[in-house]
């Protein structure tokens, strides 16, 4: 796997599984999420961005299915009324 980490207001990291294409982007907001049948070209091209997120939206984003990593938890804080 090809990992690298990104100087991006909006990705922390990314990685690439060549033999399964996918690209893994950890946001630095939402966590990791999981992109398919990405050719290597675009995690290149993404690496190298002037603008990771720029690069993103407008190469990646909606153009290849996503799913969340199957492993990330998000932790919520419980509500509960305030004290009297």
């Amino acid at each position: 796997m090809l990992a690298t980490r990104l100087a991006s207001s909006m990705i922390d990291r990314i990685a690439y599984d060549e033999r399964e294409a996918v690209l893994s982007i950890w946001f630095r907001d939402s966590g990791r999420y999981l992109y398919a049948d990405v050719p290597r070209a675009i995690y290149e091209a993404l690496k190298t961005a002037p603008s990771a997120g720029r690069y993103f939206n407008r190469c990646i984003k909606r153009r290849f299915p996503c799913r969340p990593d199957p492993e990330r938890r998000k932790f919520r804080p419980t509500w509960a009324p305030p004290a009297r």
